[in-house]
């Protein structure tokens, strides 16, 4: 009888909590929206996982949900963790904009020149709690990829080229880029690029080129125009209270590879993944590869000081969140190497 009763209690504190809990451990469930297998899962997810699984032995489990089995939406994620339907869930911010709405200092374009200082600026300033809409969260990861550039299925040899296009977006402020541009940008979540340039519904996509393969998009795209725009912001969050009920060890654990330890090994990965997917893009005699001229450039330079002047006179907010993203980048490009 006292065995049954047990039974029953225990039952009832696995659906009143989150993270499964017994005797001997506490189980995080991880929500993923793609494959295990993309860039964006070796990267921004894996590392953290494989190490708090591996120092959390006996004591804290992170258990995975890819593919989606916990909901594809990508901009219903962060609610899938105050849901509760998930503790831990990998986020698109662009894709909730009005959630997270300091985000879009990030998401300038021109502001950073690769992974490193989009990723290392973003966790500097999620540390600084200078950002508004993580306050239910606590964040894991939070990290920047390379600028966006530009995949079509018709030529784009110049930036004149871009006039007229309905091109995929990832956030605002490429969005006021390419509208500059002359081009018509369209929000599609990334896992739906392929089908939308199969169908005809886009000419192409904003998109940096390590998820051209991952997401099925080099299949139906054969001209990249290597126009840097901005970098689209991921992160990877977990539930406030959730993390506030752990116990001390779990809550170190978590801690000690978030942060900077997060944002190294993704940088990292990154890099090396964008690297690759250039050189792959480039070996291909089929494809159609234009750098932009240095008159393109010019050109582009002078679109985004305009989209951000615009963005600054948007909100007295602005001016404050730009001062400490140049501040934080300044920081990164003087500071010496490793090697010196």
């Amino acid at each position: 009888m006292m065995f049954k009763l047990f039974a029953r209690c225990a039952l009832l504190a696995l659906a009143l909590y989150p993270g499964v809990v017994n005797a001997d451990s506490i189980t995080l469930k991880l929500a993923f929206f793609s494959s295990d297998r993309s860039t964006a899962y070796l990267a921004a997810v894996k590392p953290f996982v494989d190490a708090v699984n591996a120092e959390g032995k006996g004591l804290l489990e992170i258990v995975l949900y890819s593919g989606g089995v916990l909901g594809r939406d990508i901009a219903r994620q962060p609610q899938v963790v105050l849901d509760g339907e998930a503790d831990i869930a990998f986020v698109v911010p662009g894709y909730s904009s009005e959630r997270f709405p300091d985000n879009s200092i990030v998401e300038l374009p021109g502001l950073f020149r690769n992974t490193r200082e989009g990723t290392e600026v973003y966790t500097r300033l999620i540390a600084g709690n200078a950002l508004r809409g993580y306050e239910d969260f606590i964040v894991i990861g939070a990290y920047v990829t390379e600028p966006a550039t530009i995949h079509s299925r018709t030529a784009i040899n110049s930036i004149d080229d871009l006039k007229g296009k309905r091109l995929r977006v990832n956030n605002s402020g490429e969005a006021a880029a390419l509208k500059k541009f002359g081009a018509l940008p369209v929000p599609v979540e990334i896992t739906r690029i392929a089908a939308a340039i199969s169908s005809g519904t886009i000419d192409g996509a904003a998109v940096s080129q390590t998820p051209l393969s991952d997401y099925g998009i080099k299949r139906v795209v054969t001209n990249h125009y290597l126009l840097g725009t901005s970098g689209s912001p991921l992160a990877l969050i977990m539930n406030r209270k959730t993390f506030e009920a752990l116990p001390k060890p779990s809550k170190d654990i978590i801690r000690k590879y978030s942060g900077e330890w997060a944002a190294a090994r993704f940088i990292e990965s990154y890099d090396r993944s964008d690297d690759l997917a250039l050189e792959q893009l480039k070996s291909d005699p089929k494809r159609n590869i234009v750098f932009p001229s240095s008159s393109d450039l010019d050109v582009a330079q002078s679109v985004f000081k305009s989209v951000v002047a615009d963005w600054l006179k948007n909100n007295p907010r602005h001016q404050e969140l730009l001062q400490k993203a140049e501040t934080e980048l300044t920081k990164l490009r003087t500071a010496p190497t490793i090697s010196q």
